[in-house]
């Protein structure tokens, strides 16, 4: 099955299995997937990922989900730009999500990285996705 969207897809099972209390979700591999979860795990949304392979020798990437006292850490996540609908940001238009407490995850010409990061290294990008 073909997905038009990887990114929203992978989004998509992080809050299916956290609204089933699941300790991991597994979603196909892919680079920008990948970046995503970096910048998920350096921010403490998701405990890690590992990418492991599945009986038909397909890569996926396990994400292990983190939670505080029985609750998700992460309580929302968005999806802001689609292939139907990119949105880009300037560097002075970066959104902030709640006054800084979420962060948005942009990709820039010098990688995939939060708002707070793309600031401070005075880029402007893609705007994927906010979390909170």
């Amino acid at each position: 099955m073909s997905v038009n969207d990887p990114l929203g897809d992978m989004l998509t099972r992080i809050r299916n299995a956290q609204l089933r209390g699941k300790s991991t979700v597994r979603t196909p591999a892919s680079k920008l997937r990948a970046w995503v979860l970096d910048v998920l795990a350096a921010e403490g949304y998701i405990r890690g990922y590992e990418k492991v392979t599945c009986e038909k020798g397909l890569p996926q990437l396990e994400i292990s989900l983190k939670y505080y006292e029985g609750t998700p850490v992460i309580r929302e996540l968005k999806r802001v730009s689609t292939p139907g609908r990119r949105v880009y940001a300037s560097v002075k238009d970066i959104p902030t999500v709640r006054q800084g407490l979420g962060v948005s995850i942009v990709s820039t010409p010098k990688g995939v990285m939060t708002d707070a990061a793309a600031r401070t290294a005075n880029v402007g990008g893609e705007v994927l996705c906010t979390v909170f």
